[in-house]
C-alpha cells in the first residue's frame, strides 16, 4: 500500500536559495532539478518585494505562490488551484491577500522614532537605485526592484545605540525585524500568518501535506515555527535560532549549497517513505481532488 504525500517547500531567499553576497544559485541547481522533476511547489518566502520575486521566479521558472515584505501579502497565481479562491484584491494575475501596512505610513513611523531616539538610520526611500546598488552589492536593476516597495521598509543604524529606537518603533504599533544585512519596519504582518493561509489552502484540496520551511535569520522565525519540517542554513543567526524553533534540523553548509543538501534529502527522504514517484504534485493530482474540496476558498486579508 502506497500513502501519498503533497510536499511543499516554503523557502526564504536571501542567505539560502541565493547566495548572500552573488546571490548566485548555482550550488542548488540539483535539488531544483528534482523539485522540478516531481513538480513539488515551491513558494519563496521573503522580505523582497513583489517585483524582486517575480524577477527571481523568472529566473528560476517558478510558477507557484510567493510570499512578499516579510508577510506583507501573499500572491496565488490565477487558476493555480483547480478552484475559485476569493480573495479581498485581484491584482493582475493574482489572488492577493495583503496584511502589512502601507509603506508611507511605515517610512513616517521611521522618520518619528528616530527623531525622538536620536538614533539616527538611513532608509530605501532615502536612497536612489544607484545608491542602493553601491551600498548594498546589488545590480541596477536588483536595486530598482528592491525599491519598489508596498509593506516593508529596509533600513540601516548608522549609531551604535539602537535600542531607544527600537523602542520607539514599537511605541508607535509597528514592528522590527533584523535580517541579514539590514533591520526592516513592518506592521503586525508576518512570513508565519501567510504560510499558515497558504497551508490552509494546500490542505483543504489534498488529504497529506507536508510543510517543509527553509530559512536562515530571525525574520523566519515565525514561519518556521508554522511548518511540519523546519531547516535551519548555516549562518551567524542559527545556532541561537535553533534553540528557539521546535525540531529543527542544521545544514552542514551556508547558502545554496547547505539548501542544495537539505532539499535533496528533505525529497530523497519522502520519496523513500512514500514509495517510489508517489509525492503527490499538484499539476499530477489534481484528478484525485474529491468533488466537495473543489468549492471555493475564501479568506481575508487586512481591509
Amino acid at each position: 500500500m502506497y500513502v501519498k504525500v503533497m510536499l511543499v517547500i516554503i523557502t526564504d531567499l536571501d542567505g539560502t536559495l541565493l547566495d548572500p553576497r552573488s546571490y548566485s544559485y548555482d550550488e542548488a541547481r540539483p535539488a531544483l532539478e528534482l523539485i522540478r522533476e516531481f513538480d513539488i511547489p515551491l513558494v519563496l518566502c521573503t522580505s523582497k518585494t513583489r517585483t524582486e520575486v517575480e524577477y527571481w521566479r523568472a529566473r528560476l521558472e517558478n510558477r507557484h505562490p510567493f510570499i512578499v515584505e516579510n508577510g506583507g501579502g501573499l500572491y496565488i497565481p490565477r487558476d493555480y488551484f483547480p478552484c475559485e479562491i476569493h480573495a479581498p484584491v485581484d491584482r493582475d494575475d493574482y489572488a492577493v491577500f495583503e496584511f502589512g501596512d502601507p509603506y508611507p505610513e511605515l517610512v513616517e513611523t521611521l522618520r518619528a522614532a528616530s527623531s525622538e531616539s536620536g538614533c539616527e538610520v538611513i532608509g530605501f526611500h532615502q536612497l536612489s537605485a544607484a545608491e542602493i546598488s553601491v551600498r548594498y552589492d546589488m545590480t541596477i536593476t536588483e536595486a530598482r526592484l528592491a525599491k519598489q516597495r508596498e509593506f516593508d521598509e529596509p533600513f540601516e543604524i548608522l549609531g551604535s545605540a539602537c535600542g531607544p529606537l527600537l523602542a520607539a518603533i514599537e511605541r508607535r504599533g509597528k514592528r522590527w525585524l533584523k535580517g541579514g544585512r539590514l533591520y526592516h519596519i513592518v506592521g503586525v504582518n508576518d512570513k508565519a500568518h501567510c504560510v499558515n493561509l497558504l497551508t490552509h489552502f494546500y490542505r483543504r484540496l489534498f488529504n497529506d501535506v507536508a510543510t517543509v520551511g527553509i530559512g536562515d535569520g530571525p525574520n523566519d522565525l515565525g514561519f518556521l515555527n508554522a511548518v511540519d519540517f523546519p531547516i535551519l542554513v548555516q549562518s551567524p543567526a542559527t545556532g541561537r535560532l535553533k534553540t528557539v524553533i521546535k525540531g529543527a534540523r542544521l545544514t552542514n553548509a551556508e547558502g545554496p549549497e547547505g539548501w542544495n543538501q537539505a532539499v535533496l534529502s528533505v525529497v530523497n527522504g519522502a520519496e523513500q517513505a512514500a514509495g517510489p514517484r508517489r509525492l503527490l504534485c499538484l499539476a499530477r493530482g489534481r484528478e484525485q481532488i474529491p468533488e466537495h474540496h473543489r468549492a471555493p476558498l475564501i479568506a481575508k486579508g487586512r481591509k
